[in-house]
């Protein structure tokens, strides 16, 4: 009767460790399946937008490729709120020998200086190229609500040295203060800038 009894309560145990696999298989594929769902929902709350550009967007852009054209490398940008400029910026990392002075933080910080921080939440940044990591974090930081580039960071990466990740990859790492992103506007001129 002994023997009986402890094959059965070792089947028992067997069969119960067989469902807890089981079930524990079962809620490790459903929480990783809302992860992934929430994970994509994030990434296409930051994914850039690919819309009809309007005048004024093309108008600012042109702007930043021509400020791009003036720098030290090939980036330029201009700040805008309420369809003015608030600041221009050009890369002058070899001028001030200055690795952080990209185009995006020339022009945030000269924004800084003149009208102060309040006047960038809300702002347009337009940039020739998607900006890196630390442009876009100091972006995000400043509260600037939407961002508009022309060639994005795989244009970027097949002309020169650059971080390979996207500006929406940053944004979605972020969602207390969501921005919109424009992306692609006039690639087609900026692109050629890069080649210089």
């Amino acid at each position: 009767m002994a023997c009986h009894d402890h094959c059965n309560s070792h089947a028992t145990a067997s069969l119960l460790n067989r469902r807890n696999l089981v079930v524990a298989l079962a809620s490790t594929t459903m929480l990783s399946a809302v992860e992934l769902s929430a994970s994509n929902a994030q990434a296409e709350n930051a994914a850039p937008a690919q819309s009809t550009a309007s005048a004024e967007d093309i108008r600012f852009m042109k702007i930043a490729l021509n400020e791009a054209r003036r720098g030290d490398y090939p980036f330029g940008a201009v700040i805008v709120k309420d369809g003015k400029i608030l600041s221009l910026g050009r890369n002058l990392g070899k001028t001030h020998d200055d690795p952080t002075a990209h185009g995006e933080m020339v022009a945030i910080r000269r924004c800084l200086s003149v009208h102060g921080s309040a006047a960038l939440k809300g702002a347009t940044l337009y940039t020739s190229g998607e900006p890196c990591v630390m442009c876009m974090g100091a972006i995000i930081w400043c509260g600037i609500g939407r961002m508009v580039y022309a060639a994005s960071v795989a244009q970027i990466g097949e002309k020169m040295n650059q971080i390979m990740i996207t500006s929406a990859d940053i944004a979605a790492k972020a969602p207390w203060d969501p921005i919109k992103i424009t992306g692609g506007l006039l690639a087609d001129e900026a692109v050629p800038i890069l080649a210089r």
